[in-house]
């Protein structure tokens, strides 16, 4: 559901009794030695887990604990893999209820069913109700786009997830409901799915952790890999998500970003910068990141390098019919993961997902009704370069 321009939604709380468990110091996973004292506090109240979660972010992300570099113990993080690498992709799929129908949708579920019909192989793992029209319109859309459905977990308890998409002059907000099958993600399926694919990237997001068991799923999965870790934050105004959204950082190698999410992470993480290139280069150096890509809407994208190296960027491209913006990012993703893995040139791999961005602003809803309609881009993905 990512666009161009992060949109309202409804407010996401994640509780730090909801958290993982840990010790009575906190430490950086990039690095166990930089540790934190807990303060003491009286647990299972929501002003001790209010006054911990922001003791924890604070002295985690002090100037003098994350010096660039420092934290870093993984290498240098490549596709894990010599040829074509599989794709994990992690998170919720669901509908959108637009004003004239609905749709499947979720971000994970736009990606992964993007990168199916681009000839990536990928593996999607989430979580739907066992029986409800809302779970078949989820399983029939990704069998039209050639996507296995062996990761799709049947929850018996909790429905699929919905989404109320609210149009207002060419934006959108929306109203995410709660308590869906996706927030019960069961982690011990999650492993057996991907259990001999040996993904070299996977792909997760927040929304997906807004829940504890959803979290402890997607974490079980992301932490131990080899791969590449590509996060894709889906932050919304109003929520409450520093502390979920420094620990989704701290996990990845890559990143991406709209322009209001990058503002937004620069205010809570002390990342001020006359410039995007100045916030980029704080917020990479302060969570171990290799890469950035931050969208831009119809302004383009840019792709960061550490210490804000500009490494390539794109001027927007022009949709003369515009459906909705719904799935543009996510398309803009998928492309860039498609190339990533069938190890394409990287600037042309962004070019051509810039411009695949644009043609889903083109279609009602995150992806067109055929999967045919995506052939073109298949075969233009295919055609390009290989990486050096």
């Amino acid at each position: 559901m990512d666009t161009p321009a992060a949109s309202a939604s409804s407010r996401i709380v994640t509780p730090l009794s909801a958290m993982d468990p840990t010790p009575a110091v906190f430490s950086n996973p990039r690095n166990p030695a930089i540790v934190s004292p807990r303060p003491p506090v009286s647990a299972g109240t929501p002003a001790a887990e209010r006054r911990l979660g922001l003791h924890l972010v604070q002295q985690l992300f002090t100037k003098q604990m994350l010096l660039p570099r420092i934290f870093r113990q993984r290498p240098i993080a490549t596709p894990a893999c010599m040829s074509t690498c599989s794709i994990a992709v992690l998170g919720e799929a669901l509908v959108d209820e637009f004003h004239d129908g609905a749709v499947a949708g979720g971000a994970p579920f736009n990606v992964a069913r993007s990168l199916a019909a681009l000839g990536a192989p990928v593996v999607f793992v989430s979580r739907i109700g066992r029986d409800d029209d809302a779970g078949r319109l989820v399983l029939d859309s990704a069998r039209r786009y050639g996507l296995p459905t062996q990761g799709l977990q049947r929850d018996a308890q909790h429905a699929t997830g919905r989404v109320s998409v609210i149009e207002d002059g060419g934006r959108h907000r929306f109203v995410i409901h709660d308590d869906a099958a996706w927030d019960h993600l069961d982690a011990e399926a999650a492993r057996q799915a991907l259990a001999g694919t040996q993904p070299g990237i996977v792909y997760f997001g927040s929304l997906a952790q807004r829940q504890p068991a959803s979290r402890a799923a997607v974490r079980a999965v992301v932490k131990p890999l080899a791969g590449l870790r590509f996060l894709d934050l889906n932050l919304r105004p109003g929520s409450d998500a520093r502390l979920l959204a420094a620990e989704s950082l701290m996990l990845a190698d890559w990143v991406k970003l709209n322009d209001e999410e990058l503002a937004q992470l620069a205010a809570w993480f002390d990342a001020t910068a006359p410039d995007d290139a100045g916030r980029a280069a704080a917020l990479m150096a302060r969570f171990g990141l290799q890469r950035l890509v931050l969208t831009l809407g119809a302004q383009g994208w840019r792709l960061y390098g550490p210490a804000g190296t500009l490494l390539a960027q794109g001027a927007g491209v022009a949709q003369p019919q515009v459906a909705d913006t719904v799935g543009a990012g996510d398309a803009f993703t998928a492309l860039l993961l498609a190339g990533l893995a069938l190890r394409r040139d990287l600037a042309a791999t962004l070019a051509l997902a810039n411009r695949y961005a644009s043609f889903i602003c083109g279609v009602r809803g995150p992806l067109p009704a055929e999967a045919a309609a995506l052939q073109p881009w298949r075969d233009a993905l295919h055609a390009l370069p290989s990486s050096a």
